[in-house]
Formats: structure tokens, C-alpha cells, sequence
């Protein structure tokens, strides 16, 4: 990552008692970029320790997202930007804004790709991978933005034992 977005600890409003690391970064809306870019932040990522042993669910929930986001969002548009926010608290959790310039979807249209006439499909499990891989995903801004969180294993023990 450029030094212009070196992850630096943020001093918000945060339930964490650490430290809360942020990159915010775009990319250009095309295949190409995807890969070089989710392979930085996912560096970030795992040296940061926010999610440990669970980042390949957040490494194919980022690439499904960026995909979406570039080929169905922006229509591989060249001149279009996604947009990445990542937010990550060490051994608590990471969450994750992907945003795309495009017109949106609805979400709810989406068909059942496990449903018998979509088993064959080629298309249409993205968003039931990012679902099933991470903690909460949803859609804002018309279908624009998804929203991304996965907790950390040790972070999913502590509040299980508390309630």
C-alpha cells in the first residue's frame, strides 16, 4: 500500500479497549485490479491479527465483493472507482465497506443459489458465499455499498461465554 494509506490506529468511538487500524483505498473497475489489491489489504489484515485463523473467509467475501462490485456495479468502466473501507480491531474483529458507482440492486431479487433450477447456474453465488463466510452482510445505498464483519473466533468464545 502507498504510504498515503498506511494504516494508522484510529482514536474513534470503538467498544474495543486496543487499538483500531483503518485503510481506505479505491481501485479501478477492473478484473485485473482486483487480485493485486485484495492481496495488499489481506497483508494488512493478517499482520494486524484481527481475525485469526478466519481470514480466508474474509479474503473470498472481499474478492466476491470487488468482483460485484466491478463487473455488475461499474460494468468494468474504466473511468469508475470501487471504493474499500477497511476497519480492523486486533484479535476482535474486521469489517469492511465495498462501494461501487453504479446503480445499485435490490437484494431481496436475488435468486436462491441453492435452489434446484439455480444448481447449474454459472452466475448468482457471490452473495450467498459473502453471506455464509462472514458474520453480518448487508446492503446500503440501494444496493451500492455492502457491508462486511467478521469477528474473530477468540472475540465469538468471549461473547458466547457472557451471555
Amino acid at each position: 500500500m502507498s504510504e498515503r494509506h498506511k494504516p494508522k490506529p484510529s482514536m474513534g468511538i470503538s467498544h474495543s479497549a486496543g487499538p483500531v487500524f483503518r485503510v481506505e483505498q479505491s481501485i479501478r473497475s477492473e478484473i485485473a485490479a482486483i487480485s493485486p489489491f485484495v492481496d495488499k489489504l489481506m497483508l494488512f489484515i493478517k499482520k494486524c491479527r484481527c481475525v485469526p485463523g478466519g481470514e480466508i473467509d474474509v479474503e473470498m467475501s472481499l474478492r466476491e465483493a470487488l468482483a460485484n462490485a466491478v463487473v455488475h456495479g461499474n460494468h468494468e468502466d474504466p473511468h469508475k472507482y470501487v471504493y474499500v473501507n477497511c476497519r480492523c480491531m486486533p484479535n476482535e474483529e474486521v469489517s469492511i465497506v465495498v462501494r461501487d458507482e453504479g446503480r445499485g440492486f435490490n437484494g431481496t431479487e436475488l435468486p436462491n443459489p441453492i435452489a434446484t433450477e439455480q444448481l447449474e447456474s454459472t452466475h448468482g453465488r457471490g452473495v450467498y458465499l459473502m453471506k455464509t463466510l462472514m458474520d453480518e452482510v448487508h446492503f446500503e445505498q440501494g444496493g451500492t455499498e455492502v457491508y462486511m464483519r467478521k469477528k474473530s473466533a477468540k472475540a465469538n468464545h468471549l461473547s458466547r461465554r457472557l451471555l
